[in-house]
């Protein structure tokens, strides 16, 4: 069970991070206007999401994987409590009521960390 999931969640985080190419601008309104190049971090996100994903599908690297997830996951920190700052709306497309955008930061960040914890190779 821990190895399909390890392979689900890689697929997961493959298919996110093809959406920061495929649709660039649905990341852009929810970074911070201090973060610099919006369009290059948005792309390396995007990188690191597919190359990650790709390694927990390897398990040679999933080990390596899952701890550069949960580097990645500290690191989208700022980009939630943004979210916060803000109110939870940063553009039409980008929409969550205020609770929605805490849960998402002491929600669901830590579920994602705890589930890239979870499924690395002993």
């Amino acid at each position: 069970m821990k190895n399909a999931a390890r392979i689900v969640f890689g697929l997961g985080f493959i298919l996110a991070g093809l959406y920061h190419f495929i649709n660039p601008e649905f990341y852009y309104p929810m970074m911070p206007g201090w973060f610099p190049g919006p369009e290059l971090l948005n792309y390396a996100a995007g990188f690191a999401e597919v190359v990650l994903g790709a390694g927990l599908l390897y398990r040679p690297y999933a080990k390596f994987a899952s701890y550069g997830i949960i580097l990645l996951m500290i690191a989208f920190i700022p980009v939630h409590v943004y979210m916060i700052q803000v109110g939870g709306c940063v553009s039409e497309a980008v929409c969550l009521p205020l609770w929605g955008a805490w849960v998402r930061l002491v929600v669901l960040q830590p579920m994602l960390i705890a589930f890239a914890w979870w499924v690395r190779p002993e």
